[in-house]
C-alpha cells in the first residue's frame, strides 16, 4: 500500500476530539472524554485499570458507548457479572495492544497482536480504516502510558477452539477424523495455545490410495499420531513470524521448513493456502499436501513406545512369534539409528539373545526388558 494512502486515510479520519491526554494516562483520558463511560465501567470489572494505568506503552482501540449500545440488549450486563469476569476479560484484552501503534503503523502492519493472543486486522476499506469491521473514527490520541483510537463498534475474539473452528470450515472432514481417531480432540480443544498446519480434504486425496484408511486403524493408532502432531507447533505462530523463523519444531519432535517462494509460501512440500486463521487456543495455516515425518525425525523413544503399545495386546491374545518380532524389527531400527556404542552393544546382545531361545513368548519377553531398559537410557 502506497504510504500516501495510508497517511492520507489516518487525517480523513482523525476526527476532532473534545478530550484530554496532556499528563494523563489511558484510564484518565478516557474517563475525561464522558464517551467511554461503558469501556470504563467495564474495565473495572474486570479489574483492569491498575494495568491500564501502568508504564505501558499500550494501543487501545476504544469502543465509544455508541458502540456498545450496538450489542444486543443485556450483553454488557451480563459481561460485568463476576462470574463472566474471564469472557469479558478476553473481550476488553482484544482491543490492547502491547506498546505504543499509531493508526499509520498498524494500517502498514496490516493489524497486530492483541494481549488477548489473537492478531486484528487493520485495513483500509474504501478510503476507511478499519480494524476487524469496526470502523476507526479518530486516531492517534496520545497518553502518558501509549495511544487511543476510537472504533464505532466492539470487536470480539474467536471464542471457538481449533476443532471447532476447523469444522465451521467445512473442509477439514479427514482431518478432523483422524483427530478424533488420535484421541488428539481434547487436546486441541485445550488451553494450548497451538499453531496447526491444517491439510485439506484434497490434500488428504492425495496421499496414495489406502493410507488414510491404514492410519485409521487402532493398530497404526501410535503411527497416526505421529503423522498428525507432526502438523502442530507449540504456541500461537503467525505467518509472518513464521517466515522469519524460517524452521519450526513440531509437538511429534521433528521440524519443519518454512520459506517463501515464487509460488507463495511454503511448510515443507507444501504450500500455504491461507494463514492466520484464528482460534481461541490458538492459529490455523491451511496446507496443499500431508507433511509426513522420515524415520529420522522419529525419535527412538517414539518407535519403542509404539512397538509397545501394539506388542502388548498381540502378546495377551497369544500372537507370541509376532509380538517378538515386531520387537527384533524395532530394536534393530533403534540400533541403526542410535550412535551410541554401550547402547548398540545392549540391544545387540538382547537380539542374539532372544534369536536363540527355543519360545516365542521368551523371545518376546527378553526384547521387551531390552525395550524398557532403552526408554530409561536412551536420551
Amino acid at each position: 500500500m502506497k504510504l500516501w494512502k495510508i497517511a492520507g486515510a489516518v487525517l480523513a479520519f482523525g476526527m476532532p476530539w473534545s478530550g484530554t491526554s496532556h499528563g494523563a494516562d489511558i484510564v484518565d483520558t478516557a474517563i475525561a472524554a464522558g464517551q467511554f463511560k461503558t469501556l470504563v465501567a467495564a474495565v473495572q470489572a474486570a479489574e483492569l485499570v491498575d494495568t491500564l494505568k501502568s508504564d505501558g506503552p499500550f494501543t487501545v482501540f476504544a469502543p465509544s458507548d455508541e458502540a456498545f449500545a450496538k450489542l444486543p440488549e443485556g450483553t454488557v450486563a451480563e459481561l460485568v457479572k463476576p462470574e463472566n469476569r474471564d469472557k469479558l476479560t478476553s473481550i476488553l484484552t482484544y482491543h490492547v495492544i502491547a506498546g505504543k501503534v499509531l493508526a499509520k503503523d498498524a494500517l502498514a502492519a496490516g493489524g497486530g497482536l492483541t494481549i488477548n493472543g489473537q492478531r486484528v486486522d487493520c485495513e483500509l476499506d474504501g478510503g476507511q480504516i478499519m480494524l476487524d469491521g469496526a470502523k476507526l473514527v479518530t486516531a492517534d490520541i496520545e497518553c502518558d502510558n501509549g495511544v487511543i483510537h476510537i472504533i464505532d463498534q466492539v470487536i470480539l475474539p474467536i471464542e471457538q477452539t481449533i476443532p471447532e473452528v476447523a469444522a465451521n470450515a467445512k473442509t477439514f472432514g479427514t482431518l478432523l477424523a483422524a483427530v478424533t481417531a488420535a484421541d488428539l480432540a481434547g487436546t486441541l480443544s485445550g488451553e494450548g495455545p497451538f499453531t496447526v498446519f491444517a491439510p485439506t480434504d484434497e490434500a488428504f486425496n492425495k496421499l496414495p490410495e489406502g493410507t488414510v484408511a491404514s492410519l485409521l486403524k487402532p493398530e497404526n493408532k501410535q503411527q497416526l499420531v505421529d503423522v498428525l502432531t507432526y502438523h502442530v507447533v507449540p504456541g500461537r505462530v503467525y505467518a509472518v513470524d513464521a517466515l522469519r523463523a524460517k524452521k519450526a519444531k513440531t509437538v511429534q519432535g521433528g521440524s519443519v521448513e518454512i520459506a517463501a517462494s515464487g509460488s507463495g509460501a511454503r511448510v515443507n512440500n507444501a504450500t500455504l493456502l491461507a494463514t492466520d486463521i484464528d482460534a481461541a487456543n490458538g492459529v490455523i495455516h491451511v496446507i496443499d499436501n500431508v507433511l509426513l515425518p522420515s524415520m529420522k525425525q522419529v525419535s527412538c523413544k517414539q518407535m519403542i513406545d509404539r512397538a509397545i503399545t501394539q506388542g502388548v495386546p498381540m502378546y495377551n491374545s497369544g500372537h507370541h512369534s509376532a509380538c517378538a518380532s515386531l520387537y527384533e524389527e524395532t530394536l534393530v531400527s533403534v540400533m541403526e539409528m542410535t550412535e551410541d556404542p554401550h547402547l548398540r552393544s545392549s540391544m545387540h546382545a538382547a537380539i542374539t539373545k532372544a534369536r536363540h531361545q527355543r519360545f516365542a513368548s521368551r523371545r518376546a519377553w527378553t526384547l521387551r526388558h531390552c525395550m524398557d531398559r532403552m526408554m530409561v537410557m536412551l536420551p
